[in-house]
Parts: structure tokens; C-alpha cells; sequence
């Protein structure tokens, strides 16, 4: 491995060390040149790494340290006082359930440390054993040196898609991943995990909700907004992206709202942002020029950001950097997206599961018309419905079935999730350690939430923030950060507090967030039902960048492992227009293999450096 300390990651990155003799040693091979860092009370090394000193609070009292790093608007007398009354490290618990916005909490308490980040997993920590001490990270990589790859952790992420809790698997063999919503608790060279977030009971009905709910991403849009300067938000005409940008022209901060135009003649999108902007005079609304859209899969060749992990964004990295351009030249300094609100403003229709079986009639009623509504076939609905495996069975079954056909999307829908699949590129020989893998994740394997509903409305939620993760250190690395106040764990609590019922319905469409924003989003803005799904940019990217992916699969660094069978993606690449491609199954794959190509580009940053 590359030494990840030297290579320039361009965003924010810090490791946390125990207070212990044997950390120096590890602080001088971590840490490299350039390095901030904070103390423990006994003046070893606690914190260390690059930040902005808007990206970090830090407190002490006596010998207590603690420190919030990221998007949060807690004072340093806060975090002093919170300091000089802590007594045990797990009494965090509550002013991590407290706080709004997007941060890690790094504490360090009579020589103990603890680290979090959010339980959305867009904040992560990752930890390692070095020598006699453990140390963490919010990156793996950061704690990679001279670690091996895990095989394993790579061909589960050749999975589409990869199923919890295989997400938590690093891609190095000596660096686990601490859990979103738990916290690792570091003494010395012992570690362990403590649990901080559950997801809350969905109790509320929407009249109760909706204050909470506005109040929530009211907070969550201030949190970027109340620095002021120049904010950019997406405007693409969505219900998610007005919402944001609708809160975000509220503050003192100027705005500039843009707009992608699409492809396919048919978009609504330009005609609803211009509605929208329309109501909001003092925002500068920039719609791009069409010539300029970037395609899905543009300038795979020429990636070179540090990643910890596979990411399928990386197809639409280019669109995200090109964005980012123009609105740095206007002076932005964050950028704000709708993305989450698709997760947190709905939920997962897995809820009439257990809802068939405590009020059947009512259940019965809007499973006919979500039938109508989504064509869902009766046999399959009906199979679902009476499904009642385990999580960890269904995962043991699911191992079993990796080159099977897709199952029709509503068995996903109201079961546990969409089965894993391998595609026929993969070699029989990754597929064996697919399968061993996933059954040895069944034997231990526990849903997220309390059944399929909870399960399927926290999966979905995790698994797109590890993209935006990897986005944000992405447009950070550009020099415009993006943030997605969706995701924030207050804005998450908030919308997962109420019913499913009342969230989840074939008669409304988002009905949480279009009446936490009434009043806010004039009611023209919120009667759209529907949004774009830039089907045209991705096959027009197939057929333009084809060459790219000739190469790409032509020096495979997958198929020199023996995981993909480089003449299969070959053919494919020579053919664009295959049907099948249509539905992004080659992404997971693209992802794997970006990432390990990655890997050299940082070994050879860290020896022009």
C-alpha cells in the first residue's frame, strides 16, 4: 500500500489517538507533513489532521477534551460546559442525540477516547490496531499502510446491490468500520462499541410530525446558511431540491440556484425550476447550457481522487465537478442538494407487511391500489406478503441465488430488499467467495429497524450516503463542498417518527415534506408528482465514452485478480445499445475497478511527493 498520510486528499481528514506512550510512535507514521493537532490532557497527541478552522470546535475542561468536526453550530462554551460536567464517556449520548447538522464527536476523557459520526453513515469511523494501541479514522484508508486489500470486500462490492451489513466491510484486511449510530470507545490498545442511535418509534401522525419535520430542515439548511456569503442550492424543480432552496433564500446569505437542463425532450425539470425561481426574486437562478450537460460514465480514464471504497457515484462525478465550476466562479463557498429527501420524505412500502397482519383491512385497501398504481403483479405481491423469513435466512437464501434472474420489483419492495446479483462477467471464482461471504454475514446478520418496513427505510438511507460521502470529499477536493441537509440524523429522526402509514401512500405523494413546506414552497411548487430519471444522459454516455470503456476493461485490474472476465465487458463496450445495459448493472462493477486503478494513482502521488 501506498503511504494514504502523503497523498492529497484536498478535504478535511483527522485521526484520533489514545493516550498512551506507544501512539507517538504511531502519530510520526500517521500523520504527515503539515498536520494540525490537539492534545490530551497529559499532552500526547489526541487529534490530528488537515481542517479549516470553520470545520472544527474544540473545548476542554480539566481533563476532559472534546471536539465536533464538520457542519454544526455548537458554541465553544457549549462544548466547555458539556466538557466540565462530563464524568463517564458514555454520557455523550445525549448531546450527540442532540446537536443539528453533520459532524464527528471526538472525545477523550482521563486518557479514554471516544469517536462518532452520524448515524446516517455519511460520516464514518473506521479503526485499526497498530503496534500496542488502537487508532481511528474518518477515512480507512488513512489507517491502510501497508494493509492488504480484502478480496472479499471487494467482490461483495461487485454485488448489485451489496446488502447490509456488508457495506461495513472495509477494503482492508486490518480496518473494521464502526456501525453508524455506534461509537468506539478507545482505551489504549482496547477497544469496543457502544450503541448511540436507534431509530425512533414511528408513532406520530402527520399533524403532530409536521412542525418537528419543518423545524428539522429549517435547522439543517441554517447550519450552512447562517455564515452567509454565497450558497448555491440545486434547483432542478423537484419537491426535495425547491424545499431546500426555498428555506436557504430565507437566511441572510445570497443564493444562487442552478439548474441542469436534460436531455430528453419530454424533462419537466427547466419548466418547474423556472416556476419555482419565479417566486424567489432575489435569487439568482442560472439554468447550464445544454451543450455542456455532462454524460454518465464521461472521463472514467482520467479519476484521480483518493477514495476509501467503491462507489457507483463515480459515473456521475464529472456532471457533479462540472457543476461545481460555475458555481465557484459566482463565489460560492457550499453547495446545498435535495439528494435524501427521496429516502427520508417517504418511506419503504415493506411497512404493509406487518401492517397486513395488525389491521388487514385497511392494508388490503392500499396494497389494490398501490397494485394499480405500480403494475405490480399479484402472484409475486402475494408471495411476498406471506413471506415471513428472517432477515439473516432471507440473506442465507439470497447467497444461493447470485446468478439467478431478477426477481419482479415488488418481491423487494415489500420484502426485505432486492436480492444481490452477480452478472455473467463475474467469474465463477468471485461468485464462490460472494457466496461464502453473505452466508457468513447471514449467521450473525440482524435487520436494521424492528421488520421489513424499518429495515427498508434505513438500508436505502445508508447506502446513498456512502456515495455522498465519497461526493463531498470529491467537491471539497474541488474546492466547493457540497452538503445535503436531508441527511442530517435530525431531519432522519424527525420523518421516521411518523406512522408509515400516513408516510407511505398510493394517494399522496411525499406527504410529510409537502406539508412541512407548506406555507414556505408556494403551493404551485408543491403539486409536482413526479421527477427525471436522466435515462437518456446515461445511454448517451455508453455510446459517446465506449472507447473509455474499451480501455478500461482492456488493462482491467479486476480481471487481472481473476474477478471479471475481460473479454465479456469487452464485448459489451463494443456494444452500447445492449438492452440490458439500460439498467446500470455495469456501475458496481465500474465502481470496483475505478477504485483500484485509484490505488496506483495514489502510489504514484506519493512518490512525486
Amino acid at each position: 500500500m501506498p503511504d494514504q498520510a502523503s497523498r492529497g486528499h484536498g478535504e478535511s481528514h483527522f485521526v484520533v489517538l489514545p493516550d498512551h506512550e506507544a501512539a507517538l510512535a504511531v502519530a510520526r507514521r500517521l500523520c504527515a507533513p503539515g498536520f494540525r493537532s490537539l492534545q490530551h490532557a497529559s499532552g500526547r497527541p489526541w487529534l490530528a489532521g488537515r481542517w479549516r478552522d470553520d470545520e472544527i470546535v474544540a473545548a476542554a475542561a480539566g481533563d476532559a477534551r472534546l471536539a465536533v468536526i464538520g457542519w454544526c453550530p455548537v458554541s465553544v462554551a457549549e462544548l466547555e460546559r458539556a466538557a466540565a460536567g462530563l464524568r463517564d464517556l458514555t454520557h455523550l449520548d445525549e448531546l450527540a442525540r442532540r446537536l443539528p447538522g453533520s459532524f464527528h464527536l471526538v472525545a477523550s476523557l482521563g486518557g479514554r477516547c471516544r469517536v462518532q459520526g452520524t448515524a446516517s453513515g455519511l460520516r464514518l469511523v473506521f479503526h485499526r490496531r497498530i503496534g500496542e494501541v488502537v487508532v481511528a479514522a474518518d477515512r480507512a484508508d488513512l489507517l491502510a499502510q501497508d494493509s492488504p486489500v480484502d478480496e472479499r470486500g471487494l467482490v461483495v462490492r461487485l454485488l448489485f446491490p451489496t446488502p447490509h451489513p456488508l457495506l461495513e466491510r472495509t477494503m482492508w484486511r486490518d480496518v473494521e468500520c464502526v456501525p453508524p449510530g455506534s461509537a468506539l470507545l478507545v482505551d489504549g490498545g482496547r477497544a469496543r462499541l457502544t450503541r448511540w442511535w436507534r431509530d425512533p418509534e414511528p408513532v406520530r401522525g402527520i399533524a403532530e410530525s409536521v412542525p418537528l419535520i419543518r423545524d428539522a430542515l429549517a435547522t439543517a439548511v441554517d447550519v450552512r446558511t447562517r455564515a452567509g456569503g454565497t450558497v448555491a442550492c440545486d434547483l432542478s424543480g423537484g419537491l426535495d431540491s425547491t424545499s431546500i432552496t426555498f428555506l436557504a433564500a430565507r437566511s441572510d446569505a445570497r443564493i444562487v440556484a442552478s439548474t441542469w437542463p436534460a436531455l430528453d425532450p419530454v424533462d419537466e425539470d427547466v419548466a418547474w425550476a423556472r416556476r419555482a425561481a419565479a417566486h424567489l426574486p432575489m435569487v439568482e437562478h442560472v439554468v447550464w447550457p445544454a451543450e455542456r450537460i455532462p454524460l454518465v460514465y464521461e472521463n472514467l480514464l482520467g479519476i484521480d481522487d483518493p477514495m476509501d471504497e467503491p462507489t457507483i457515484g463515480m459515473m456521475d462525478r464529472q456532471r457533479l465537478l462540472e457543476d461545481l465550476k460555475g458555481l465557484a466562479e459566482k463565489g460560492s463557498r457550499v453547495r446545498l442538494t435535495g439528494i435524501g429527501g427521496d429516502h427520508v420524505a417517504w418511506c419503504s412500502e415493506a411497512h404493509y407487511h406487518p401492517l397486513l397482519r395488525r389491521r388487514p383491512l385497511f392494508a388490503i385497501r392500499q396494497l389494490r391500489a398501490f397494485r394499480a398504481l405500480f403494475d405490480w403483479p399479484l402472484k409475486p405481491m402475494i408471495s411476498a406478503l406471506a413471506d415471513s423469513r428472517s432477515y439473516g435466512a432471507w440473506l442465507a437464501d439470497e447467497a444461493e441465488r447470485l446468478r439467478a434472474p431478477r426477481d419482479p420489483n415488488v418481491i423487494g419492495t415489500l420484502g426485505w430488499g432486492t436480492g444481490p446479483r452477480l452478472f455473467d462477467w463475474v467469474t465463477p471464482e468471485a461468485q464462490a467467495l460472494a457466496r461464502d461471504t453473505l452466508l457468513d454475514a447471514a449467521a450473525t446478520a440482524e435487520p436494521l429497524g424492528r421488520n421489513r418496513g424499518e429495515h427498508g427505510d434505513l438500508e436505502p438511507i445508508l447506502s446513498c450516503s456512502r456515495i455522498i460521502r465519497q461526493w463531498e470529499q470529491m467537491s471539497a477536493r474541488a474546492g466547493l463542498p457540497i452538503q445535503s441537509p436531508f441527511l442530517d440524523d435530525r431531519v432522519i429522526e424527525a420523518c421516521l417518527s411518523v406512522r408509515p402509514e400516513e408516510r407511505v401512500t398510493p394517494w399522496r405523494y411525499k406527504p410529510v415534506l409537502t406539508e412541512a413546506m407548506r406555507g414556505i414552497v408556494p403551493d404551485e411548487c408543491l403539486a409536482r408528482t413526479n421527477k427525471a430519471q436522466a435515462a437518456l444522459e446515461a445511454s448517451a454516455g455508453l455510446r459517446r465514452h465506449r472507447g473509455d470503456l474499451l480501455e478500461l476493461w482492456e488493462s482491467s485490474k479486476l480481471a487481472d485478480l481473476g474477478l471479471v472476465d475481460r473479454r465479456r465487458l469487452t464485448e459489451l463496450a463494443l456494444r452500447p445499445d445492449t438492452p440490458e445495459l439500460r439498467t446500470g448493472i455495469l456501475y458496481s462493477t465500474i465502481g470496483c475497478e475505478v477504485w483500484l486503478r485509484s490505488l496506483d494513482k495514489g502510489a504514484e502521488h506519493a512518490v512525486a511527493g
